[in-house]
């Protein structure tokens, strides 16, 4: 399949009104231009793949298991960059880079977990190579605050201790000559400043020699000049040094990174195009969740069938000024090969063409479309539209010239394989001449099985539509009595153009609307005057029609209830004579159980007793195998069975001697231990003050006094006396 979808048929259903729609969805810029940039998909396979990743993803917003969050930042330019030999980056981009690489292992890691609810996105992550070698290189070297980490070299760690031992030096003789200086009264009341990102001296200008140092500036009225003392200057000279050597030791550093990380620059473009990708099916997803968008059935046999399917452009604008959306069921089918719209205008005959349209080619691009879930479709290799004039004042083209070239253009590439949508089909031209080249163009596209809709005035071609066999009349309803436009389509009978009585009813006068009446050929008047009589009774019988079916919808729904309620009364009924037979044949087991009791309490015989127990269960067993006869198995299973006992039995020795190695080994462990414990007891000297218990004992105590090898030990409430072999200690005293 190659689909043959030209930007023109694009322009005139409105494609990039929706695409735009849908980029407002995106969480990224990369998204929102790979969005606007959409096309009709090519191929049924990756048409089919990109379909079942967004509707995927509609079924996320309904689960608990919602994807992740995958927004990420474009690292376009630094991979660019990366690239480039002996090039670095600086830490913030590092660190976006390790923030992509993160949000990828991440989505890789939840869809295979859930692998089952979505198969077809996982099927894309899993394209993706899963490595944590980028971001923890970059994390070994690069702080979270965007900083190198101190250790990133030994060298730069010992830059790092120098530049703050500098520093402290610095402030330490600054404060000196801040104190000595203000002590001397040299100062300004504001004391100090900085300047250059350097602490100077707010010295009072008079006082300006007093002060050795270096002036570095003075305030506007030139009362205080600011001075950086000498103490601090050769410290500042130093801290210079150091700093540039910091710079180019940070700079070796990420070039080394870079390098590091270098070869995995392909692997990172393919994360950008991977959370490119998955940005798009989630732009699209929530648009169809917007829209009450869905996936309908797509059928390998050339049909459309589009039941209350909804303009989305329209849909959003309505439903935003609180709108009704008049929704559309239309069927093209081998049967039905071709509908001829007719009817006045403003009835709504091109937004269902454009509705019709709009869907397909949103259905080809991957996108989902708000219709029933019981809708159905096959996909069209080519789609052609004529909608609107589309007069061309700079190549000097007249409407007419326009559609003539546009028919030999639809002539060409028209095959069984093609959907084509006319709008205001035949016109441009006399209407006899042009009706009758119309006529023509339509038993072409015809002869060529294309499927397609077609809206039109002319009475020719509503004649033709009756005569061909695959043909079909329809027309956009009208209110005969308000002359309002109802925005229902009819199938199977053309629609009046309601000429002179719109024309009535936007006030134009009798006087003129009969002399038009006498200026138009009696037999039309008389074809558009039956066409109406047939439209307003067709009207009535679709709502005694429309008024039966929900009358038979009601009752299919009692019908229904009724059988609901019956097949729960038969559940409950089965459920109480189940447990009648339990309760009974409890009963029947507690008469036995009693009736043997009684007999060993009159004669107090244990044998006969057991005797008489043992024949009971016995029958009883006897009884259930006869209800639950056991399955014989046949050599073959019994077999089978041994084995499987034999593995079993050898892997729960394996597993036996595993544990029991464990369990010496634990053991050995526990005695080091509880030896080592003993030995630090045993050394321990006790002195007064430490918290004590005697062995097998949880009261605590503290020591009052030791003599020899007897301790005193005080409760609080008591106090007594034990041997320093029966204690143990809990806490050691804190010395002072």
């Amino acid at each position: 399949m190659k689909t043959n979808i030209s930007e023109k048929t694009l322009q005139d259903l409105e494609f990039t009104t929706v695409l735009e729609q849908v980029a407002a969805f995106c969480i990224s810029d990369l998204g929102k231009t790979k969005t606007t940039q959409i096309t009709p998909i090519a191929t049924k396979d990756q048409l089919f793949f990109e379909l079942h990743m967004v509707n995927e993803y509609v079924s996320s917003f309904e689960n608990e298991n919602r994807i992740p969050n995958h927004g990420f930042e474009d690292i376009t330019e630094a991979i660019k960059r990366l690239a480039i030999e002996n090039s670095y980056l600086d830490t913030e981009t590092f660190l976006k880079i390790a923030s992509v690489t993160e949000t990828v292992n991440e989505l890789k890691k939840f869809l295979k977990k859930f692998f089952e609810y979505y198969p077809t996105l996982f099927k894309l992550s899993d394209e993706i190579e899963f490595t944590t070698f980028i971001s923890d290189a970059i994390t070994k070297i690069i702080t979270a605050h965007g900083t190198v980490a101190d250790n990133a070299s030994p060298v730069l760690k010992q830059l790092r201790r120098e530049i703050n031992s500098i520093r402290g030096k610095i402030s330490e003789s600054f404060s000196h000559a801040l104190t000595r200086n203000i002590a001397s009264g040299y100062l300004d009341d504001i004391k100090e400043t900085i300047i250059d990102n350097q602490r100077v001296l707010a010295v009072t200008s008079m006082y300006r020699r007093k002060i050795k140092g270096s002036l570095l500036g003075s305030s506007k009225s030139g009362n205080i000049v600011y001075i950086a003392p000498q103490a601090t200057l050769a410290h500042s000279r130093e801290l210079q040094n150091l700093l540039y050597e910091e710079k180019q030791e940070i700079v070796k550093i990420l070039r080394a990174l870079a390098e590091e990380i270098r070869p995995f620059v392909p692997l990172l473009e393919e994360y950008l195009v991977f959370l490119t990708h998955l940005d798009v099916v989630g732009a699209k997803a929530k648009y169809a969740n917007a829209i009450n968008g869905l996936l309908p059935k797509i059928v390998s046999h050339k049909k459309v069938y589009l039941r209350d399917a909804y303009h989305p452009i329209l849909w959003r604008k309505n439903h935003q000024q609180n709108i009704t959306t008049h929704p559309q069921t239309l069927e093209l089918n081998n049967q039905q090969q071709i509908i001829v719209i007719s009817g006045p205008n403003a009835g709504g005959k091109s937004i269902t063409l454009k509705t019709i349209g709009l869907l397909q080619v949103m259905l080809q691009s991957g996108l989902l479309i708000p219709v029933h879930e019981r809708s159905e479709t096959s996909i069209f290799n080519t789609i052609l539209t004529d909608i609107g004039d589309n007069q061309s004042i700079e190549n000097q083209l007249s409407t007419y010239s326009y559609r003539l070239k546009n028919m030999r253009y639809f002539l060409r590439k028209c095959n069984s394989s093609t959907l084509f949508l006319i709008d205001e089909f035949g016109t441009g031209s006399d209407p006899e001449l042009g009706g009758a080249l119309a006529e023509i163009f339509l038993e072409e596209f015809y002869e060529k099985k294309a499927f397609g809709i077609i809206t039109t005035h002319y009475a020719n071609l509503k004649v033709l539509a009756n005569e061909l066999e695959n043909v079909t009349n329809a027309n956009m309803q009208f209110d005969e009595r308000t002359l309002e436009p109802l925005y229902k389509l009819f199938i199977g009978q053309a629609g009046s153009s309601f000429t002179f009585e719109v024309a009535q009813k936007n006030g134009i006068p009798y006087s003129l609307i009969n002399r038009a009446k006498k200026r138009v050929e009696t037999e039309k008047v008389r074809l558009d005057k039956t066409i109406s009589k047939l439209q307003k009774e067709r009207n009535r019988l679709q709502k005694n029609s429309d008024a039966l079916e929900n009358q038979k919808s009601k009752g299919q729904e009692h019908i229904e209830n009724l059988q609901e309620r019956e097949q729960k009364v038969r559940e409950k009924l089965e459920g109480f004579q189940e447990l009648y037979d339990n309760n009974k044949r409890m009963l029947s087991l507690g008469r036995k159980v009693n009736e043997l009791l009684n007999k060993y309490f009159q004669t107090n015989n244990k044998k006969e007793l057991n005797t008489d127990f043992l024949k009971w269960v016995t029958s009883e067993k006897t009884k259930f195998i006869k209800r639950n006869p056991p399955v014989k198995k046949n050599k073959t299973e019994k077999k089978q069975d041994k084995v499987a006992q034999q593995k079993q039995q050898a892997a729960i020795k394996k597993v036996e001697q595993e544990v029991l190695q464990k369990v010496v080994k634990v053991r050995e462990e526990k005695k080091e231990e509880a030896a080592k414990i003993a030995l630090e007891k045993a050394t321990y000297v006790y002195i007064v003050g430490d918290r004590v218990r005697l062995i097998d004992s949880n009261s605590v105590g503290t020591i009052d006094k030791i003599e020899k090898k007897n301790v005193f030990i005080n409760y609080g409430m008591f106090t007594t006396k034990a041997k320093k072999e029966q204690l143990e200690l809990v806490e050691k005293v804190k010395k002072k």
